[in-house]
Parts: C-alpha cells; sequence; structure tokens
C-alpha cells in the first residue's frame, strides 16, 4: 500500500531575501510518514523547510519550498497513491510580483498585492480514483466542526482532521495535539492531547482500517 503525505509550510518569495510563510513545524506529517512507515506501507513524504530530521523508515522525502513546487509532486506522487494526507501548511497566496533582488526600504510603507496559489486538496479532490483515500487537516481558531465538516464536503474528503490551533500546548511547533477526526460517512473521533507520534499512529490506524 502507498501513501503520500504532505507536511510542513510553504515558503513565497517576497524578493531575494524575504518570503511569506507561516508557523508549521512539520512535526505532525513527520510523525505521520513516521508512522505510516512503521505500519510497513511504501511512504512518500512530501515536505516543506524544515528544521526536522528526515524520519526513519523506507520513507522516499520530497523537498519543495513554494505552493506550486508542492502542488506538482504532490499530484505527481499521488497518481498511484492508495491513501493522500495532506497535513502540509500550504500558503493560500502568495507575492503577485516577486521582486529579483532585495527591497530597499523607504520612509513610506509597503504595499504588496497577492494573488491566489493553487487549492491543492480541491485538485486531489477532484482527480481522486475510485477507492483512493483522500485526508486533510483543518487547522482553526474557531468554529472547528463546522468549517471542517464544509471543508470535507466541499473538497470531496474521505476525511479530515480538525484540531483547534487557538489552544495552548498543542498545534503549531509544539510536540503535543489534539484532533477531531470526521469521514466522509458522518464518523466523529476524539483524539486526546498525547504527543504527535501517538495522535499519528492513531490517524493511520483509523484510516486504514477498512
Amino acid at each position: 500500500m502507498k501513501i503520500v503525505i504532505s507536511a510542513g509550510p510553504t515558503r513565497e518569495s517576497i524578493d531575494t531575501v524575504r518570503f511569506i510563510s507561516n508557523r508549521s513545524s512539520g512535526k505532525m506529517g513527520y510523525a505521520l510518514a513516521s508512522a505510516a512507515a512503521e505500519s510497513g506501507m511504501e511512504v512518500v513524504l512530501i515536505s516543506g523547510p524544515v528544521t526536522l530530521p528526515p524520519p526513519p523508515g523506507n520513507i522516499e522525502l520530497i523537498k519543495v519550498e513554494t505552493a506550486a513546487q508542492m502542488a506538482i509532486a504532490v499530484k505527481t506522487a499521488a497518481t498511484n497513491a492508495d491513501i493522500v494526507i495532506m497535513s502540509a501548511a500550504v500558503a493560500d497566496y502568495r507575492p503577485l510580483n516577486a521582486l529579483p533582488g532585495k527591497l530597499k526600504k523607504s520612509s513610506g510603507n509597503l504595499v504588496i498585492e497577492f494573488e491566489r496559489t493553487e487549492d491543492i486538496l480541491a485538485s486531489l479532490g477532484e482527480i481522486k480514483r475510485p477507492g483512493q483515500i483522500l485526508c486533510g487537516f483543518a487547522a482553526e481558531t474557531d468554529n472547528l466542526i463546522s468549517n471542517a465538516k464544509e471543508k470535507l464536503s466541499r473538497k470531496n474528503l474521505d476525511w479530515i482532521i480538525a484540531n483547534d490551533i487557538g489552544k495552548p500546548g498543542q498545534g503549531f511547533a509544539g510536540d503535543r495535539n489534539a484532533v477531531t477526526m470526521l469521514s466522509a460517512n458522518g464518523q466523529l473521533i476524539e483524539l486526546a492531547l498525547a504527543d504527535k507520534a501517538i495522535i499519528a499512529q492513531q490517524i493511520i490506524a483509523e484510516i486504514t482500517s477498512k
């Protein structure tokens, strides 16, 4: 069984020095890759820029930087995958015109025009093969379950993993997490606060339990 997992943030350049990114550490995605490898699956881990060492086990690690690069890598790897888990925090917007060189400061304010990046998870939902399992993440600060359910339906997912990143001690950057798993057939599974390695094992077990 082949599983593709995305992890970490993306970076979108403002100029050759500066970029737009987010607080994702990649720890959840790397933990998922380790758990999947431990269960005997063929694992492809597509990672944005992180400071983590490569996870142990039989894992193919593909490193990318931008949302566009991640889209290409994920969609290519997903063509023959049985399971795809998008845990990466992909930038929704990127600067419309990245400058070739360093942008010099001036006395006034700076206005940067942004454009949308591809919604990779929605794209995967549109091309999902019969029998392929597609799982996304919903990192929310409010209306956790309702936002996750809307995303689950709109993007044609089989599972969505919702986590409240507004609560201290879980979510971005930390070593622990607490999540709610929602499935397209109406299941709702609460995974209590625990090390991300344990949460990852529980997620993999639930997704592959059919």
